[in-house]
């Protein structure tokens, strides 16, 4: 039925943004084969490393003496410091209610223990259930990290998985902590030594290899900070170009790069005391130009490198910006970034990925992000609208597809 008016194109836009199913490319979750890495309930949602930062700014209390407490007494203390003493207006605090209140509690009630009841009351099965029907998932994709003592076993029994969970392949254990990898490498069977040589490449490649025959990841991926110099002599930047980038392009996998992180910048804060920093986005233009085989998914944690990023990825089509990342994940951000790569990129980007650390997140985090994505090509299809151009809802589904995840498949298929 053809779209009449501009209040019914609005209309349409808004259906079909919210009726599209979502792929997550990028979050922190695993399936329940995982046990204690997956994360769920209110106690961890409030204990996010959003929150405890934002906890810390209300409270004088000690670090150590927070972080000897239990997850529940935690969690007590930022029900009342964050919720209650104060109005929850931030995004991270807003979130935990959008998701309380998706999952069908009340959040007027303020009662901490009700919610604790009704997480209490669900198997986990159900509960991942009812989270990607109620929020509208398709598929999510994990971050699987061979070296992590948890996960490890679990791969290496090829216990089946949750189809709607995929891997990726995190580097970071690997490649940025190379002295420590190349003792659980030796301890593992591999030829391997500290100081990096042809053979050392070979088994490194040899493990990878491996590994992708185990996780059947659907990318490589590192996080590195705003500093990283891709063509200096550390152990890091060798390994991406003797190893990680030319396996990419031999396994056809993109390479995900998540830079513009300065670790530990209050480490007394633990997880949430990292900070970000503006990269030099040249780095990244080089390696678009030194390898046009490869395939590369970016994005940058620095509000300050969202313009560069979507003006390198007009030059090299085998670039593919996605998401917006832990600071930039707010609305009034989410809404710049996306307005911006829409008028500059067309639709041929990624526009959001959760990163959820915590089940339950995903929920507000595309609940959210539904609504700033429906409102941006609301406007963006209604300058269209004015310019005489019509649109049907076929084309507007086929868009919104795209954006939701099937820009994603496209990339990897290339």
């Amino acid at each position: 039925m053809p779209i009449e008016n501009e209040a019914q194109l609005k209309q349409t836009i808004w259906d079909v943004v919210h009726r599209t199913p979502v792929l997550d490319i990028h979050t922190h979750l695993y399936d329940a084969r995982f046990g204690e890495r997956l994360l769920w309930g209110i106690d961890e949602l409030l204990t996010y490393h959003y929150l405890i930062a934002e906890f810390f700014r209300y409270s004088p209390m000690d670090c150590d003496e927070f972080f000897d407490l239990s997850k529940r007494e935690q969690a007590d203390l930022v029900w009342q410091h964050v919720f209650l003493e104060n109005s929850p207006v931030s995004e991270s605090a807003r979130g935990v209610l959008t998701a309380i209140g998706l999952l069908g509690q009340d959040p007027r009630s303020r009662d901490l223990g009700a919610f604790r009841r009704y997480f209490e009351s669900k198997a986990i099965e159900e509960h991942i259930s009812d989270v990607f029907r109620i929020g509208n998932l398709e598929s999510v994709v994990m971050t699987n990290d061979p070296f992590d003592e948890v996960e490890r076993p679990v791969w290496e029994d090829g216990i089946p998985g949750d189809s709607r969970f995929k891997a990726a392949l995190r580097l970071d254990s690997l490649i940025i902590s190379w002295d420590d990898a190349c003792k659980s490498l030796k301890e593992w069977g591999y030829k391997v030594k500290a100081r990096l040589d042809k053979n050392v490449y070979t088994e490194i490649k040899r493990f990878l290899v491996e590994w992708i025959e185990k996780m059947d990841p659907l990318y490589m991926a590192v996080s590195l900070p705003n500093d990283f110099d891709f063509s200096d002599k550390s152990n890091t930047a060798k390994l991406l170009h003797k190893v990680i980038i030319p396996l990419c392009i031999e396994a056809n996998l993109p390479l995900a790069l998540m830079i513009g992180v300065k670790r530990g910048v209050n480490p007394a804060i633990k997880l949430a005391g990292d900070g970000v920093g503006k990269a030099d986005i040249k780095q990244l233009e080089q390696l678009c130009r030194e390898y046009p085989q490869a395939k590369f998914m970016v994005t940058y944690l620095s509000r300050e490198n969202q313009h560069e990023l979507c003006v390198t990825a007009r030059k090299f089509a085998n670039l593919m910006p996605f998401g917006c990342w832990w600071f930039l994940n707010d609305p009034e951000t989410i809404t710049e970034m996306t307005r911006m790569r829409l008028e500059l990129l067309g639709l041929s980007f990624i526009p959001q990925h959760s990163d959820a650390r915590v089940l339950d997140q995903v929920l507000y985090k595309w609940a959210h992000s539904r609504w700033i994505i429906g409102m941006v090509l609301q406007d963006k299809y209604s300058d269209l609208w004015r310019t005489g151009w019509r649109v049907s809802p076929e084309e507007i589904e086929r868009d919104v597809a795209r954006l939701l995840g099937g820009n994603f498949k496209n990339f990897l298929a290339r």
